[in-house]
């Protein structure tokens, strides 16, 4: 998707560690006009796919995920969560996910009553570097019985394991930007 590479370019920043700072349209500050090509872009990936469910994993996938829903005749969006409540039913899916950024392991979880045996689910997330968190999304989906249709992604590191790690789990990844390496503080696509 050659927009998002040029918002990538022109307005990311590439920071230390190989991270990717994209918070001033993708995942702090959102550019809805953008994001709604984002699931248009989504749409013609998983074309002729019947979606009945969107899972995406809280923070930052959750206004990707609403926002492509619409592509996908509004197929109800379900997030996974990373810390208990009160108001979360105890009947629950649950994976550990590990976050490289955050130097941290979670649980996440998924109502009973959200996914169930026979649906259609598209995952969708912000980004795929290790596939730690996407991984987690699609342990929830086979406890579920569920049928997993594919992973998209907006941004994949390329030079990270993630999409190796997640095709050998026998999923279907769509990535719309793939960064080949960062160079002097610079983007490299694939």
């Amino acid at each position: 998707m050659e927009k998002l590479k040029e918002k990538i370019i022109n307005e990311g920043r590439v920071r230390e560690g190989n991270i990717l700072k994209v918070d001033c349209f993708l995942n702090h500050q959102m550019d809805i006009k953008f994001l709604n090509e984002v699931g248009q872009e989504f749409r013609e990936r998983f074309n002729g796919q019947k979606i009945d469910k969107i899972l995406t994993i809280e923070a930052s996938g959750i206004g990707i995920a609403a926002i492509a829903s619409q592509y996908f005749d509004f197929a109800p969006v379900v997030f996974a969560k990373k810390t208990e409540s009160l108001n979360l039913d105890k009947e629950v899916y649950e994976s550990e996910v590990h976050s490289f950024t955050k130097k941290r392991t979670y649980k996440v979880r998924v109502g009973k009553q959200f996914l169930s045996e026979g649906e259609n689910v598209l995952i969708i997330d912000d980004f795929l570097a290790m596939g730690c968190a996407a991984k987690g999304m699609i342990d929830i989906v086979k406890q579920s019985g569920a049928n997993l249709v594919g992973i998209g992604i907006v941004i994949e590191k390329g030079f990270q394991e993630g999409r190796s790690v997640l095709e050998g789990m026998g999923a279907r990844v769509e990535s719309l930007a793939i960064i080949d390496r960062f160079e002097d503080n610079k983007v490299v696509f694939k």
